[in-house]
């Protein structure tokens, strides 16, 4: 009995998955009773911890910075998927939908993933060292696409309101995908030493450095659960959407907190696997991950939204508030003055967390 309990312990990371995606089935388009959203909770903790082992086993086959390229890569698209099935549902609702998840995505992973992981590295190791190229680069096309995408609009005077007209929406679709596009070759063809995790020294750690890889078959069949994992996570997400919302109005907070809620859920698998690079002094990793999620999020969700826009009826609203944009601009220039010395102390880990902090508390009470 003994052995056999082991043997399923061992085997968790494959079974998770498959009951979430069962569980999904069971539960798509469902309204869900409280033990029910209970169970579902459950098993979405473990999609996420099972999407990160999966993810870890496929930076190990694939090396940086394509490990961690794939878990961005792979989370964005589902997310996207996740947000326009909640707009096609929502009705005039979810006409900020987009723009609020999207802005918390960029909050989390640049002030909360970002801080946490500075200060985990600097705590456990005295100092997180990383290349302030390839950081800055990243930061720099997270910064052009936010500003692009979730400022302009509000200043734009072609249509009412915080929106574009169909011609400047075609334009920052294509503008963000071929942003998008140029980093990813940047990141993993022309430039690739940028992104590698460094020594104290400034030596690269280069992937063949590191021995015992998994095999391609094993690679493959994480891939698979990788991909049902997250598809799990952000499914479930949305059958507990319900109970979130009812969540937030019933404690009288405005309805874009539950944007913010959708985004900490999706974001959990790179959040863990940036710190557990964190701890192992891998800090390059950690914002390849935060920087790289936050540009995939606005890099694909803008061109999804403006695709899906022609035929969802209702607003699409994505320019932000001035509270909004004020902590937008305040962790741009934060963030450019951590990124630029390649080296940081628990002291910049705990700027972006007092920023992420403000943000959590001005999104709960505006």
């Amino acid at each position: 009995m003994v052995v056999r309990f082991r043997s399923l312990a061992a085997r968790w990371p494959a079974v998770v998955p498959v009951a979430a995606v069962v569980l999904l089935a069971f539960t798509w388009g469902r309204a869900l009773p409280g033990g029910v959203v209970v169970l579902v909770t459950v098993i979405l903790a473990g999609s996420v911890l099972a999407a990160v082992h999966h993810a870890e086993v496929i930076a190990h086959r694939v090396g940086e910075p394509f490990g961690s390229l794939v878990l961005a890569i792979a989370v964005t698209v589902i997310e996207v998927a996740l947000i326009v099935t909640l707009m096609a549902d929502g009705g005039a609702k979810s006409a900020t939908l987009a723009r609020d998840t999207v802005f918390a995505a960029v909050m989390i992973t640049c002030n909360g993933v970002v801080g946490a992981s500075l200060l985990v590295a600097s705590l456990r190791h005295r100092i997180a060292v990383f290349n302030p190229e390839g950081t800055g680069a990243a930061l720099a096309t997270v910064a052009t696409l936010a500003t692009l995408s979730l400022v302009l609009p509000g200043f734009t005077t072609s249509k009412p309101g915080p929106q574009f007209s169909p011609a400047q929406l075609t334009f920052a679709a294509l503008s963000s995908l071929i942003l998008y596009g140029l980093f990813v070759t940047t990141q993993t063809v022309r430039h690739r030493d940028y992104f590698l995790p460094i020594t104290r020294q400034g030596e690269v750690i280069r992937a063949d450095d590191h021995a015992g890889a998994p095999s391609a078959r094993a690679a493959a069949l994480s891939l698979g659960l990788l991909t049902l994992a997250l598809i799990g996570v952000v499914g479930l997400a949305k059958g507990v959407s319900p109970a979130i919302e009812s969540g937030v109005a019933a404690a009288g907070m405005p309805q874009s907190v539950v944007g913010v809620v959708i985004a900490l859920l999706v974001l959990l698998p790179e959040t863990i696997a940036a710190l557990r690079s964190a701890r192992r002094d891998r800090v390059q990793t950690s914002l390849n991950l935060a920087l790289g999620s936050a540009m995939a999020s606005i890099g694909l969700t803008i061109p999804a939204v403006a695709l899906a826009s022609v035929w969802l009826s209702g607003p699409l609203l994505l320019g932000l508030g001035p509270l909004h944009m004020v902590l937008l601009a305040l962790t741009v220039v934060v963030s450019s003055l951590t990124v630029v010395p390649g080296r940081a102390t628990p002291l910049q880990g705990g700027v972006h967390l007092v920023l992420f902090g403000a943000y959590l508390e001005l999104a709960v009470s505006p």
